[in-house]
Formats: C-alpha cells, structure tokens, sequence
C-alpha cells in the first residue's frame, strides 16, 4: 500500500486550519518565474541499470577538474587533500550518533568539534569559535543577524568587494527579517572607500579578505573606523589557506570573523556540502548561532567532552534562540580538523607560500600575453583579469583547448557591467606546465 496517510478531507481540514486556500498559497513568497509548473521531462520508469548509464551518459559531459589544467577559484579552491584524511573520517570514533546529545556516547564527536574550534579561533586569531557553520555565505549571514543584536541596530554595510553569493545570501535573510542592507559598488581594483560610507546607523561592516578579485585588505581602519560609529567589523574570507600567511582578521580588530572552510580537508565536491568557520570575540558569546563544543571533567576527574552552548530554536524558546540553523557540517569540519592537524603550523605556512608563489608566476606569464592585463597589484592565490570583449567568451574558448581558465565575474554578477573580467586561481595543485600552458592558450584565444 502506498504511504498517502492524507485524504482529500485530512488536507482540506489543515489547510483551513492555517487559513490558506491552497498548499500553492504556502508558496506565495516564492517569485512565480522561479516555480515549476509541470513535471520536469524525465522519463517515469527506468530500470536501475537504465538509469546509471543515463546518468553516466550527463557526467561524461563533464570535464572533471584533475583532468586538466584548472584555474577556477571563486569561493571554491581546488587543492591537495590527502589520503589519510578520507581514511580517517571514517573511524569508528567518529560513528557516533546524527547530533551529540549524549556526551556519554559521542565522545568522538565532540572532542573532534572542540579541536575544530580550537583551530579555527588560532586560525582567525579569535577567542572563541563554534562547531561549524553551513558553509561560508550563510556564516556570513548569520554574522550580520548577530551584529544587530549585539548592537540594537538594523543595517549592515558591505563591501562593494564582497562575494556576489555570499551578498545575495545575506540580502535574502535579510529581506525577511525587514533589516536594511547597503550594498556598495565593486571595485575591481580595490581601494575602495568603505569608511565613508560607515554612520551612525549601521550595525556592521562586511568585507572580504583576500576580496572576490582577489585584493588583500587592511582591515585595521576600517575596524577602527566601524568601532569609532558604534558598528561591528565582520570580516569574511573565501579561501582559508590564505590565513596561513595573510595577518588574521582577529589581530585586525575583527569583531567577528566568517568564512569558508572548504580549502582545508574538503574537496570540490560539485560545489557542496562545505564548511562554514565562525569565530568571535569571548564577549559575544552568548549571541553567536550555532553549537559550542567544551571541555570538562566526569564525576572521577577525567577529561571529557560536552555541548556547552547550544542556543538553537530546538533547545529554548524560539525568540530567545540566536539561530534556527539545527545542525553543523560535521563531517566536513572533521575532515578540516584532520587535514589541519596533519599539516600543521609548518605546514599550513608552506602550503599557502606554494599558492602564492604559483599565483604569481601565472599572474606574470597572462600579463605579458598581448590583450590582456592583471589588475592586482597584491594577492594570495587569485587575481583578476581583464581580456578584450566578454570574458564568458574567452573563458569558453580556453575551454575548448583543454584549459578551464577561471570564472567570468559575470557568472556570479551578471548585472555589474563587468562583463570582461576573469577571476584566475591558482593552487599547489597548478604545475610549471599547466601555467605554460594557460599562457599559450590565452595568446591563441586573444
């Protein structure tokens, strides 16, 4: 018997119960070009072998990104992860229960989330971390939601510089909650003057560092600047590798710090799931969302592990909570947790001097190709560059030649008027001979 516990009668009884006419009417908010109104073309029955090899059929189509000279970045990096980081995970230590309630059974868990906080708060240069977030654009979000009741205000200012994702993100928590949002316009050359448009009003200040092009900020007058009105700094960043040599926001005056994890432990993935790092100031931390993991002892002196805070809507009431996020990306934020532990301070400062040292060496091969030019002048792993006409097109043309060049701005901004820009990343992942190649290939493409 099919599982349709609901009759006609059942539905038509909840519905006026909530007092709508419809269940289309619970979807009201949704804009009608985004819905679907029929069934998407697929076939109804397919025997399980039809399926993989139709399935195998669309991912053939792909270009996988070891298969190639790779250069895309954008918020999502590829780098190394070893071996022993997918065979660790997979311990028996870790196999504990969805969400650790039971400190007495999940032991594991919560030691491994109690280093990952440890971590990122040494890594963002904060003083307390939580146990993981989504990943970076909703971390941000929730940022700015945590600033403004930290300080009683409604409206956040971000930086023109700021990932159009991670923008768009906050914008929509935003709509619905009725708080303001100013958005400034980007600056691909970076510079650009977030202080002046800081007043009395805003409760925050977002900016990107290293930026979405790739620009390296100081952010220690415009922290000064932001404290001065009464608002909080939140810095967010994109690529975490960067944090092993970039001075971290925390010694800045950061005041909350939000970012993606992704780099560290976790691979691309097909964009998801990812990790999203939160860390802030000790005096804040009644009012930052998610879980804290903390240490103590039991009853015979031992060490042990518990959730310490946790104000989420399924713990308290509902407008005493500080998020309704209701999980943390454990297993990614393990795989951070291991692959962190394995490199190291050492080894996380050699792993970004390689990034740095690769992105420079293609920045200078791509400058001096005829036609195109590097707007940079300081980076970590990704710059911008600008190419003669659309940069979709040049990106689609490198394509062609074996070469996945990047990500035009135009992808993640299409309204911006910046149509003929290229955001480049390179990797330890890039060789000598993948830089060369990406050189020669531009030269042919312009």
């Amino acid at each position: 018997m099919r599982y349709l516990p609901l009759t006609p009668d059942d539905r038509a009884e909840m519905l006026a119960r909530i007092g709508v006419n419809s269940v289309d009417d619970l979807f009201a908010d949704i804009p009608a070009a985004q819905r679907e109104h029929e069934l998407p073309r697929l076939a109804l029955h397919k025997s399980e072998m039809e399926v993989e090899r139709a399935l195998a059929r669309l991912a053939a189509k792909n270009v996988p990104a070891g298969s190639v000279p790779f250069f895309v970045g954008a918020g999502a990096y590829r780098h190394h992860v070893p071996a022993s980081v997918d065979h660790l995970i997979q311990r028996s230590e870790f196999l504990t229960s969805y969400t650790p309630y039971q400190p007495e059974i999940a032991q594991g868990t919560l030691q491994y989330l109690f280093e990952f906080q440890t971590q990122v708060a040494e890594l963002t240069g904060m003083e307390v971390a939580n146990a993981s977030m989504y990943d970076g654009s909703t971390a941000a979000a929730e940022a700015v939601l945590m600033a403004h009741r930290v300080t009683k205000r409604r409206k956040a200012l971000l930086a023109g510089n700021l990932h159009p994702h991670y923008r768009a993100t906050i914008e929509t928590v935003s709509r619905y909650a009725a708080d303001d949002v100013v958005a400034l316009a980007p600056v691909p050359t970076g510079g650009e003057d977030i202080i002046a448009a800081i007043d009395a009003g805003c409760s925050c200040v977002v900016v990107q560092s290293p930026d979405v092009f790739g620009n390296i900020v100081d952010l220690k007058p415009i922290a000064e600047a932001a404290h001065k009105a009464g608002a909080l700094l939140i810095a967010v960043f994109t690529e975490a590798v960067s944090l092993g040599l970039i001075e971290p926001p925390g010694a800045q005056g950061a005041d909350i710090v939000a970012g993606e994890g992704q780099s560290i432990g976790n691979a691309l993935n097909f964009g998801g799931p990812y990790v999203g790092l939160f860390a802030t100031r000790q005096k804040f931390v009644r009012q930052m969302p998610g879980r804290l993991a903390g240490e103590t002892v039991d009853a015979e002196g031992r060490r042990g592990f518990v959730l310490t805070l946790s104000t989420r809507e399924q713990h308290i009431r509902r407008e005493k909570a500080t998020s309704n996020i209701c999980t943390n990306s454990g297993l990614c934020a393990l795989a951070f947790t291991i692959h962190m532990s394995l490199l190291g301070k050492t080894g996380l400062i050699r792993l970004a001097r390689a990034n740095h040292a690769a992105a420079c060496d293609l920045a200078d091969r791509l400058a001096a190709v005829p036609g195109a030019e590097v707007l940079n002048d300081t980076f970590f792993n990704e710059f911008t560059l600008r190419v003669p006409g659309k940069a979709a097109d040049v990106v689609e043309k490198l394509a062609a030649r074996g070469i996945l060049g990047g990500v035009p701005y135009s992808r993640l901004a299409p309204k911006a008027g910046l149509d003929d820009l290229i955001l480049v990343a390179a990797t330890e992942t890039t060789t000598e001979d993948d830089r060369a190649a990406y050189a020669a290939a531009l030269k042919e493409v312009l």
